[in-house]
C-alpha cells in the first residue's frame, strides 16, 4: 500500500481499504454484469448487427407477419439476453428474441 492512497469504506465487507482496490472490484463486477446475446446458432450480437430471421413471426399491435428471410438492420441490445430491439418498415418498438434471428 502507497501512503498517498485514498481509503473508502467496503459496504460488503465492513472494512476502509484503499481507492485503488475498491476501483479493481468495481472493475470486476462490470465485467461480471456484462450481458452477451447470442442469435439461434449461437454467434455472439453487437449493436449495429444485421439479422435474419429463421421463422415467420407474428408482429402482436401491429397485425402483420414478418416473413422468414426477413433481414433486420442496425440492432440494438437491451440488456436482456434474450431480446433485442430493432426498427423495421411500419412497426414502431419492435422487439425481437434472439433465438428467432441469425447473425448476417
Amino acid at each position: 500500500m502507497s501512503g498517498d492512497d485514498d481509503y473508502v469504506y467496503d459496504d460488503e465487507s465492513g472494512e476502509w481499504i484503499p481507492g485503488s482496490e475498491m476501483r479493481a472490484k468495481q472493475a470486476d463486477a462490470a465485467k461480471a454484469a456484462e450481458v452477451v446475446v447470442r442469435d439461434s446458432v449461437g454467434n455472439v450480437l453487437a449493436d449495429g448487427d444485421q439479422v435474419t430471421l429463421i421463422k415467420d413471426l407474428d408482429v402482436k399491435g401491429a397485425g402483420q407477419v414478418l416473413r422468414r428471410g426477413t433481414l433486420i438492420k442496425s440492432i440494438r441490445l437491451t440488456g436482456d439476453p434474450q431480446e433485442i430491439d430493432c426498427r423495421y418498415d411500419g412497426i414502431k418498438g419492435l422487439v425481437l428474441r434472439a433465438e428467432f434471428v441469425k447473425k448476417r
